[in-house]
């Protein structure tokens, strides 16, 4: 929100506070409360009123410092609050002489100029970001001067951080609007706009910058960022009432950064095994029963594709009566059976859920009876027609609410369902009451944290922590914890294939660890050859599903090359299992996420700095999807040699190339220095990774040094493999006995193969 006209002059209307000197300073063993006029105190009698800021200052963590900012304290505090993870004590240290105050959170310094309240965020010695005089504000509209406050003004907390020269921003959720945030204002507020507009469904009041830090503003209501646009030496963020509160977390690099926010704020989970394999959907609006259902997944089998899950879209349920659980009867006369029958052949099993009740549900009476609902301030249960008509909308602020809620889903779960899409949760409303009193504000983006915790936790209370998996839409700062989340409705074009991967990167630089899309897009129905492109990229994202609205997705319906593109990346995705479940577990312990804009693994490219159509898969896999009709792949490689893992060439990094690439080809290389476990497992995604894998070491030069780790399924156990080169002999060894082959690919001679019989082998190359 802008506040500001121009440089020097303010909205009209609006009245502006800043801190003008630190007045009074106290010390307290974990943090320092200081005291900040926005006029300067001349003589006593400048203390008889005015607006003073009290800011507080704390270090919850080593290289993270908190800065909470209080007008009016004694405002009654209402939930929901975002769940943090914070230690009891942390390093924090405090030095001071006549000029500065100088706070310590590891090579992290905040110093503060006493004489003007001026900041400066400093990391070994360079300044990372400075808040300059007017950049902290306290803001009232219709302002007749400080002593002057009427009920009804609008009041905001603002703080401006600078900009250096060069520098980018990024993150804030989900966003398809242009890569680098720079030049644009986001409010962080959940809505369902599809995938082609400024609306976003995952909002995340979290931006990281390409110099190596984030900021991570601890709100869940509506905050307002102005990104190098209000002022364009600044980044703007605000929110409305009497208070701010923000965490400032150091990198140095942007990897370092989400490792920290994601300790803060939580670690994306371990999704299983078998949900990285492939997803079919019964689109939303089509027409099925059990006979078209098994003709779908019969059909997969009889062309060679291996599926994986199978997914039933909203009509499962009758209509007007979502949701209510329960089986349309019409088309599935016998769901235990039929769910039977589909995990005969191998497959999980998802359904589509919402937390709407609508009118015709059976459990709208149950849930309007025992005060399940959300309700107007008058009492009434809050409904409205839109999605389903009369629907209400459970409260999870009610402990018996979620039980119940929850209850209904444990008893799918029972009949055979795996897991659940827990689908919307963007269109909350705001005058409202619920429960437990919290702020309807804060509610409308923290809904969808509960929805989504409380059927996780279901499943984790049910299948286990390692067996636990959503496919959710709509999120907020946290929700990385209840995996996995897609990309929403987008349409059938190249257009929205390159949206999707836009939205989705930005995602993944907000504390998301995995992503999926709708394979094909969800509106209208793509072109054969947006098809086999969009299969190529989505077998190559974490999660891969087939999914439309008003028609089927399966490949041949498109034509018979579809099924031939769809079963050769379904299969070489098996093959990668070893090293992307590697990557996943990575993933959850450290926050790093599996899919990576290039700017994150390459900062110091420049190349890299606003590439949004590449990626890379984990540490040593880039992936470039083909977005062009003439089959064009254009993509850049870093420095480094490079070989591409579907035909073995070897490309120079440092340049941009365009090369035509046939429906099973896509750019996908693999960088130099890698071991790549290859799963001998083409049928399936869960499978012994390491039983006759092939072990495949790129570009080892002399007197280097590589290692991997694959994790197998049960209990995550380890096993390390390690490879060096000394002159003309590769010693590979491995943490304990194992069969596979080894290939070496442009490392002295190429493809030359042996076997290792226990730990350890060492291959000539003379």
């Amino acid at each position: 929100m802008q506040f500001s006209n121009g440089c020097w002059l303010m909205k009209k209307g609006y009245g502006c506070y800043s801190p003008k000197e630190v007045y009074f300073i106290k010390r307290e063993e974990e943090k320092v409360v200081l005291t900040a006029p926005t006029a300067k105190i001349i003589n006593r009698g400048d203390t008889l009123g005015g607006v003073n800021l009290t800011i507080m200052i704390t270090a919850p963590m080593p290289e993270i410092i908190r800065v909470q900012v209080y007008h009016h304290k004694g405002i009654q505090k209402k939930g929901p609050e975002f769940e943090l993870y914070m230690p009891e004590r942390t390093d924090f240290s405090v030095e001071e002489d006549e000029e500065f105050l100088a706070i310590f959170s590891g090579s992290l310094l905040l110093r503060i100029k006493k004489e003007d309240c001026t900041m400066a965020f400093i990391r070994n010695g360079e300044t990372v970001s400075k808040i300059g005089p007017k950049d902290l504000a306290y803001v009232r509209s219709e302002d007749f001067g400080a002593a002057y406050a009427e009920e009804g003004q609008e009041v905001y907390m603002r703080q401006q951080l600078s900009l250096g020269v060069g520098e980018l921003i990024y993150g804030m959720g989900e966003h398809f609007t242009a890569f680098v945030k720079n030049g644009q204002t986001l409010d962080i507020w959940n809505e369902d706009g599809g995938t082609s507009t400024q609306q976003a469904y995952k909002n995340i009041p979290f931006y990281i910058s390409n110099k190596g830090y984030g900021v991570f503003i601890n709100h869940p209501e509506r905050v307002s960022f102005e990104i190098a646009t209000e002022h364009v030496a600044r980044v703007e963020f605000s929110v409305p009432g009497e208070s701010l509160d923000y965490f400032f977390i150091n990198g140095p690099g942007m990897k370092e950064v989400l490792e920290r926010y994601t300790s803060l704020t939580g670690k994306p989970s371990l999704p299983p095994a078998w949900s990285f394999g492939l997803w079919l959907s019964t689109s939303f609006t089509t027409n099925y029963d059990e006979k078209t259902v098994m003709s779908f997944i019969d059909g997969m089998q009889e062309r060679e594709i291996p599926l994986r899950v199978f997914h039933f879209d909203c009509f499962w349920m009758k209509d007007f009566h979502w949701s209510n659980f329960i089986w349309d009867e019409r088309v599935f006369p016998d769901p235990e059976g039929m769910l039977r029958r589909i995990k005969e052949k191998g497959l999980n099993i998802c359904v589509w859920i919402n937390p709407y009740i609508a009118q015709e549900s059976e459990l709208f009476d149950e849930g309007m009876e025992y005060g399940y609902f959300v309700k107007k301030k008058n009492g009434d249960v809050w409904q409205w027609d839109m999605w389903q008509p009369g629907m209400a909308l459970v409260d999870f602020t009610n402990p018996q609410a979620c039980e119940w809620f929850t209850g209904k889903l444990e008893m799918l779960l029972d009949m055979g369902v795996d897991c659940f899409k827990t689908d919307f949760g963007e269109r909350i409303p705001v005058e409202v009451e619920y429960y437990d009193r919290s702020d309807s504000m804060k509610m409308h983006n923290y809904y969808t944290y509960l929805y989504n915790q409380a059927v996780y936790d279901l499943l984790v209370r049910k299948r286990g922590k390692n067996d636990a998996v959503l496919f959710a839409r709509s999120a907020t700062a946290g929700g990385q914890k209840f995996p996995v989340h897609w990309g929403g409705d987008c349409w059938s074009d190249y257009e929205s294939m390159e949206q999707s991967l836009r939205g989705g990167l930005s995602l993944l630089l907000s504390g998301f660890g995995y992503w999926s899309h709708d394979i094909g897009g969800f509106e209208e129905t793509s072109t054969a050859d947006v098809y086999k492109r969009w299969a190529a990229f989505g077998l190559m994202s974490t999660h891969s599903r087939l999914h439309g609205s008003k028609s089927y997705r399966v490949p041949w319906a498109y034509d018979d090359e579809a099924t031939e593109v769809l079963r050769f990346f379904t299969r070489l995705k098996n093959e990668l299992m070893p090293y992307l479940f590697a990557q996943a577990v990575n993933t959850s312990r450290t926050g790093i996420p599996m899919v990576r804009a290039m700017v994150l693994e390459f900062p110091l490219d420049k190349n890299c700095s606003y590439l949004d159509k590449q990626y890379m898969m984990g540490d040593s896999l880039l992936i470039a999807p083909v977005f062009r009709e003439d089959g064009i792949g254009e993509y850049y490689l870093p420095e480094g040699n490079w070989t591409n893992l579907l035909t073995g060439e070897r490309e120079v990094g440092g340049k941009w190339y365009q090369k035509e690439m046939g429906y099973t080809q896509m750019p996908l290389f693999v960088r130099e220095h890698t071991i790549l476990v290859m799963g001998s497992c083409t049928a399936r995604p869960d499978y012994s990774y390491l039983e006759n894998a092939e072990i495949r070491i790129y570009g080892l030069e002399e007197n280097h040094q590589v290692k991997t780790t694959v994790y197998l399924q049960e209990n995550l156990h380890e096993v390390e493999i390690t490879a060096r080169r000394d002159g003309d002999a590769v010693t590979i060894k491995a943490s304990e006995t194992i069969h596979a082959k080894v290939r070496l690919i442009h490392t002295g001679k190429n493809e030359i193969v042996d076997m290792i019989q226990g730990n350890l082998v060492e291959i000539s190359m003379r």
